[in-house]
């Protein structure tokens, strides 16, 4: 028997309940895994209310990173003891989980557990964002919401690292100044500066090549008014809700724009392309491009308040839950 979150019902955090769960051998292709830290992340919070479906009752959590305790039949790349991390399915928010090998990365020594687990989905994330979705070049001007965040903080230094200008956005000026620490030239306070009016001064009236927008809903039309003609948002998460009924008129009117909605699964399908992008990663972090900033950490037991401090915005970095 081992301790998981589970949810018997979608709703607020108060849903989440720790329980005693048991579990199979890892059957073939699969690996068991003892979790030394565990990810928390937006995705986590659109699971647990419904907004993306799963079949009742699930344990919560797609990102963690620990031990191979056992591996199933056809595994080849791992050996129990290894050090590894992943995003997989569903089942991270436990003590143990099975994992496909597939899904799972071997850990360089260099990388911490905590630091593994706070940015294999963020930095994944980030990897994709800055190399394929639009490769990011230097000279190039970007802009990154919610800069002060997990993948926004990954997102500055790395564009940084790479070259381009970076223009960020953040909630109060304590963020800002995180944002700016981690490699922001410029940061938009967006609840007292109007975004895409500032970019335009800060762009000297051009506009950004790319926006990687997180928020959704509540920033799409200023993440579009910030762009120069031609140029791409991408937006990849709905922290602020989901962005629907557009008419796509307006991607003319403001500039021949393009729009995507790209997704980490749909990156890591093919197993030579995640391993690519976590070899990226890492050296990312191994050479000190980026630094993943730790800044909160709850026991598995308290899952439910560290989702009441990442939806109150209260958090910055990245935030492991440590069963």
């Amino acid at each position: 028997m081992v301790k998981a979150i589970r949810v018997h019902k979608t709703g607020g955090p108060e849903v989440l309940q720790l329980e005693d769960v048991t579990l199979p051998a890892p059957g073939a292709g699969q690996l068991l895994i003892r979790n030394r830290a565990i990810g928390l992340n937006f995705i986590d919070t659109y699971f647990r209310t419904g907004l993306y479906p799963a079949p009742l009752p699930f344990t919560l959590g797609n990102e963690s990173a620990g031990d191979v305790l056992a591996v199933g039949p056809n595994v080849s790349e791992f050996k129990p003891g290894d050090r590894i991390a992943c995003v997989a399915g569903l089942g991270a928010y436990a003590e143990e989980r099975i994992v496909p090998a597939a899904a799972a990365v071997a850990l360089p020594d260099a990388v911490s557990y905590e630091a593994a687990a706070s940015m294999m989905l963020k930095g994944l994330t980030a990897e994709y964002l800055l190399h394929r979705t639009y490769k990011v070049k230097p000279g190039d001007t970007i802009l990154v919401h919610a800069a002060a965040g997990g993948t926004g903080t990954i997102l500055c230094q790395w564009g940084k690292a790479l070259g381009a200008k970076v223009i960020g956005t953040a909630g109060s000026k304590e963020k800002a100044d995180i944002a700016r620490a981690h490699g922001a030239d410029h940061v938009i306070l967006y609840g007292e500066e109007n975004v895409s009016v500032r970019v335009k001064e800060i762009t000297g009236g051009q506009g950004c090549d790319v926006v990687y927008d997180g928020v959704g809903k509540d920033t799409f039309i200023a993440s579009l008014d910030s762009l120069k003609p031609f140029g791409l948002l991408a937006s990849f998460g709905n922290a602020s809700g989901a962005v629907d009924g557009v008419n796509l008129g307006i991607l003319a009117s403001k500039g021949s724009l393009y729009v995507t909605r790209p997704t980490l699964n749909t990156h890591t399908a093919k197993r030579e392309t995640m391993v690519e992008m976590a070899k990226n990663l890492f050296g990312a972090v191994s050479s000190g491009k980026v630094t993943v900033a730790i800044n909160a950490r709850f026991p598995l037991a308290e899952a439910a308040a560290a989702h009441r401090a990442l939806e109150s915005r209260g958090t910055t970095g990245s935030t492991v839950i440590i069963p």
